[in-house]
């Protein structure tokens, strides 16, 4: 008996000695989660909630009201558009300083703490979302397009609808939506093609026969583009004739350069004037480019 006791009084303080990391680390994570959960303002979560579902709702009925005023002042659609960018881009940040500052206990500790380790693996977490802010600032002070803009970026084209905090929303001609990060407007090249205008200028090449009438060829492309309803008559229509030559064919090339009055008409403004030009080039009786006789040989 005597013996098991002695035992028992030598294994009893390793025991305790291998219990007590454990039992101190589970305090340590306790005390952690203590001063986290103090650090919030639970009641301040409530209302940001608020907040937020206000903000949202405010900015849906301004999207519908810009939307509304945009179809009934098509003149200024580009002027409104760019308005509620700016507008959604303020809210946005006002939003997120009010629930931070609402949400969190904001003092000097706390400052510290973001300073410390947890500032760095957020940093790390959301570089690309910091990097893709900061390029949405420099869009809206450099101005390289626009909402509204129609413009052409990695291989989509199409019309700016949206200047976010992290990305640029582009609706393609086809109807897609491509969402595009800020930060790749920095480094890769845009073309835009009326930069802040609604006007834009349309280029059309039509081809005819070396043969053919093309002092009359180069009237009807000039009347086709001056007579149709969407052609912006305040800027020149120019047709330029140049003259080109392949192993297969040897053509005269018509060159329209026009413009149509609102960015969103130009596949209806070029429909329109091929048809133009198309009927009139048949009525008239002038041909398209025909193979060469080498070219018929060889095939």
């Amino acid at each position: 008996m005597n013996k098991l006791i002695l035992n028992l009084a030598r294994i009893a303080p390793a025991a305790l000695l291998a219990v007590a990391p454990a039992s101190a680390q589970a305090v340590s994570d306790l005390d952690a989660v203590s001063q986290l959960a103090n650090l919030v303002r639970w009641s301040g979560v409530v209302t940001s909630i608020f907040v937020v579902a206000g903000a949202w709702m405010l900015m849906r009925v301004a999207g519908g009201f810009v939307s509304g005023l945009s179809s009934r002042f098509t003149a200024r659609r580009l002027l409104f558009k760019k308005v509620q960018t700016i507008i959604q881009f303020l809210v946005f940040v006002i939003i997120t300083i009010v629930v931070v500052t609402l949400s969190f206990e904001i003092d000097q500790t706390v400052l510290a703490v973001i300073g410390g380790s947890i500032a760095v693996a957020v940093g790390f977490a959301v570089k690309d979302l910091v990097a893709s802010f900061i390029a949405g600032i420099i869009i809206l002070i450099d101005r390289p397009f626009q909402v509204g803009d129609r413009v052409d970026f990695g291989g989509f084209y199409g019309d700016i609808t949206a200047i976010g905090l992290r990305s640029v929303r582009l609706q393609t001609l086809d109807d897609n939506t491509v969402t595009i990060p800020n930060s790749k407007f920095l480094s890769d090249i845009t073309s835009s093609g009326n930069f802040g205008a609604l006007d834009m200028q349309i280029v059309m090449d039509f081809h005819i026969a070396i043969d053919q009438d093309f002092d009359r060829a180069r009237e009807i492309v000039r009347e086709a583009a001056l007579s149709s309803r969407y052609v912006f008559l305040s800027k020149p229509i120019v047709v330029l004739v140049t003259q080109e030559a392949s192993t297969a064919l040897v053509s005269v090339r018509l060159r329209l350069k026009a413009y149509v009055l609102d960015a969103k008409y130009e596949k209806t403004f070029e429909t329109d004037v091929n048809l133009r030009v198309l009927r009139a080039f048949r009525n008239e009786g002038i041909s398209a480019p025909q193979l060469t006789p080498g070219a018929i040989a060889a095939a």
